[in-house]
């Protein structure tokens, strides 16, 4: 499927059951067009992976996914070396099996690729997806500057690898640090917040087929109650949402929402603040 309007992008994303409203879906739809990267913010649980893996399969593009963390670094995000099979190759080379092994070493025999790399080098379309980008350190944060603007990398046994077609790229970042400034200059940004009443109900009967209106619009109304309480450790995002009504469906006429509350707040404390105060009482 093209991309070829914000239609068409609302379009895809619903038949991979992702129902973006209009601001999310010129985001994208502007992202593909311009082949900008997109920088999505917002509460965790708001669906920002979910956009760069619907987008995916609403396109018929391979999803690569860089999943950050503290200490990510070059040999985590773009090559490293199988030493293992190094080291196998040079005890073959000694005992005469394969001469002239040493050579080839540092080549692309023993090259192992990362995510990065792989979105450079595919022969398909790609969605990459940068994800919890907040969680990387600031170098590596610098060098994905670099990266995204020239979508190459330099390997210095192998050369400069320039990607054959751009992928577009989606990072994410539930905004546990602030991103420097030259980083959101280089992309589109869109906050995505929590969705209204209606279009979350619109969510769980999309995402759960043939669920009861009743139970949909139970478990929304709970989920809103609990998200107005904003001392809470955790609030509940859609995918906590869409857990919760299934566990309603899967117990039938015996389903209780403060029995199934671990279903929607995953710290104790939460639990039994909620309980304190008789939060869900009479929905």
């Amino acid at each position: 499927m093209s991309l070829g309007s914000i239609e068409d992008v609302e379009a895809g994303l619903a038949g991979q059951g992702y129902l973006a409203d209009r601001g999310l879906a010129t985001a994208v739809f502007l992202a593909a067009t311009l082949e900008q990267p997109l920088l999505l913010e917002g509460e965790a649980g708001v669906g920002k992976t979910e956009v760069a893996r619907a987008l995916a399969g609403a396109t018929g593009a391979r999803l690569i996914r860089l999943q950050c963390h503290e200490g990510i670094d070059l040999h985590h995000a773009v090559y490293d070396w199988d030493y293992a099979r190094q080291l196998l190759a040079l005890r073959a080379a000694e005992a005469g099996v394969e001469p002239g092994v040493q050579g080839e070493l540092f080549s692309r025999r023993f090259l192992l690729r990362r995510p990065l790399l792989e979105a450079l080098e595919s022969d398909r379309p790609v969605v990459l997806l940068i994800d919890e980008i907040d969680r990387a350190d600031d170098e590596f944060e610098a060098f994905l500057l670099e990266f995204l603007s020239d979508f190459a990398v330099t390997i210095p046994e192998l050369g400069t690898i320039a990607a054959s077609q751009r992928p577009v790229v989606i990072l994410t970042s539930n905004r546990t640090r602030e991103l420097h400034d030259a980083l959101k200059r280089r992309c589109l940004y869109h906050w995505i917040d929590y969705p209204t009443p209606e279009r979350e109900r619109a969510i769980v009967q999309a995402r759960i087929p043939g669920v009861p209106e009743s139970i949909a619009a139970r478990v929304v109304s709970a989920v809103g109650r609990l998200r107005e309480h904003g001392d809470l450790y955790k609030l509940p995002g859609v995918g906590e949402t869409l857990v919760w009504a299934q566990a309603l469906l899967a117990l039938g006429d015996d389903g209780d929402l403060d029995q199934t509350l671990g279903a929607a707040l995953k710290v104790h404390e939460d639990v039994l603040r909620v309980r304190e105060r008789k939060v869900l009482e009479g929905v």
